[in-house]
Order: C-alpha cells, then structure tokens, then sequence
C-alpha cells in the first residue's frame, strides 16, 4: 500500500504513516518501502507479531501504562480494553495473570481530592483532532471570549484537570479544556515539529507557569516544624526557593528566609495555615494582620 492509501485508511496524515514506518523498522517490524508504479510500503510475507521475551515484571508494568478513567474520557476507552485482552491473549500462558495481578495492587486515581472531575463537553472532539492533526478554529473564555486558530499538539491531564497544548502562529501555548467554549475544525492539518516532546514541553511550562504567578515576596522565620510543613502549604517552586536560601538556624533550630508568593492575600492564608510555627517579619502590614488574627483566636480559647 502506497502511503496515502495507508493514511486514507487509518484516518491519519501520510506525514504520521512516514514517521510510524521508520519507528516500526527500528523496532525490528520487516515492513520495505519499494519504487516504481506498483509501488509503496511492504510487510514480509509470513510475518506475524510475537509478545514473546517478556519478563514478569515488565507484562505486569505493561497493565500499569495508562489511565482507563482519562481514555475513557477521550473516547478510547473501548479500544484499551481490546488492547488490553489482544495483549492478555498473546502472552505466553505463565504470565497471563499479570492483569490481575497488577489491578489487585496498584490503582492510578488521577483526579486530586475535593475536585470533580466532570468531563469538558469538547474533550472528545478536541481528542480527536490530536490523533489526527488537525487544525482547529477554537473559541476560548478568558475575562471575554476570544478566537484562535490553533494545531492542537497534545493533551495533559493535571490533578484532574484537562489541558491543551497547541500551537498559534509560531508559539506553543497551553489553554484549559474547560474554558473552551466550542471548536471547530478548518479542514486543514498541519505538520508537527519533530523536535516536539510533550512531557518536557509541559514539565517546563509548568514550572514558568507557577513561577509567574509568584510576584510577591515575605521574610519569615520557620521554627523545625514549619520548616517541616512548609511544602504541604506553599507551592513547591516557592518552597523550593525558601528553603535553598535559608540562613543557618539559630539556636532554638528556627531559620530565617524569604518565601514567594502569588499576593499577600494568599501569603495570610499560608501564614494563618502555619500557626505558631511561623513569624512574619516583613511587610509590616502582614505582620500586623498575623498579629490581629493571633490576638483573635487567643481571646477565643483564653
């Protein structure tokens, strides 16, 4: 079959058909491409797929790969179920209890706690559109609704959250799925940077993205303890920061430094969540907060 017959028939872009022909061939699949009128893409005659050489471990690991609650969210949930019993099938007879084995251990819930986790309405579509590369007119809400036209590259599911990594114009952006309003596709696809890797593009990403939001800074004094539970308040790159620049302690243990922060709104919070293991010591105006609600809550259990 001739590369456009093979995307025609997989519903795919003749680039994708290249680029899985050479990971096929690199993978040890006898697939030849030939010349000339007749030809196009070859598999040798007689070939067939073998899961053999599996170790136990590694068909155990093979029924942790995925999340089925998020594919089914995407539509492909009745295909990783007939992966799952294909693969199942094919497995030599003494590791055909893997599936049951690895359910019976491990379970991956990816949503965070007090969070419901509903479905945005176009996920699905928009899913689609990734498989295919195609190209989208997209209406997104911000403070108002605005219009792009975007190559949608990947999705990533954060904490329960959908995300969308695309490209407009020249520049990778990340949108939530949740805020969009509606797509709709152009008829067009469009060609992926090879270089693109999604799971470094979006590691970075979100480190910028939490550091951007961080635009104020207070000077504190952490006792051992608050040293200690400081990451379950704050966000870990403003953690991280703190924690990296801490004078030495003194001699009762408590340390001094300087800790980022979204606003001094969210930064009174963190303080109040902190309690006794905390002293504000600069802006003035946040320590004088701290200091009315510690006068507060004292008189109420005096």
């Amino acid at each position: 079959m001739t590369a456009a017959e093979l995307a025609a028939e997989l519903e795919v872009s003749e680039r994708t058909v290249y680029r899985d022909v050479v990971e096929l061939s690199a993978a040890g699949v006898p697939v030849y491409a030939s010349q000339g009128r007749t030809g196009g893409y070859h598999l040798v005659d007689g070939y067939r797929t073998r899961l053999t050489g599996l170790s136990r471990a590694e068909a155990e690991a093979l029924f942790l790969a995925g999340l089925p609650g998020p594919a089914a969210e995407m539509g492909l949930g009745e295909p990783v179920r007939a992966a799952r019993l294909k693969v199942l099938a094919a497995l030599p007879p003494g590791l055909r209890d893997a599936s049951s084995v690895a359910g019976q251990r491990f379970h991956l819930d990816a949503p965070g706690w007090f969070h419901d986790a509903e479905t945005p309405p176009v996920l699905l579509a928009l899913a689609q559109a990734v498989w295919q590369d195609r190209e989208l007119t997209m209406v997104y809400r911000r403070r108002d609704e605005v219009t792009r036209v975007v190559a949608p590259y990947g999705l990533v599911l954060k904490n329960g959250t959908w995300y969308l990594v695309g490209q407009v114009g020249e520049e990778l952006r990340s949108y939530r799925v949740d805020r969009i309003v509606s797509i709709e596709p152009t008829g067009a696809t469009f060609a992926r940077d090879p270089a693109f890797d999604l799971p470094s593009f979006w590691a970075q990403r979100a480190v910028e993205f939490v550091r951007q939001m961080l635009r104020e800074t207070i000077t504190i004094r952490l006792s051992p303890d608050g040293v200690r539970v400081l990451g379950f308040v704050a966000e870990a790159v403003a953690v991280r920061e703190a924690l990296d620049g801490a004078a030495e302690p003194d001699p009762d243990g408590w340390v001094r430094t300087r800790l980022p922060v979204e606003s001094l709104e969210v930064a009174y919070s963190y303080m109040l969540r902190l309690g006794p293991e905390v002293e504000v010591l600069e802006p003035a105006s946040l320590r004088s907060r701290l200091a009315a609600a510690a006068a507060r809550t004292a008189e109420l259990y005096r």
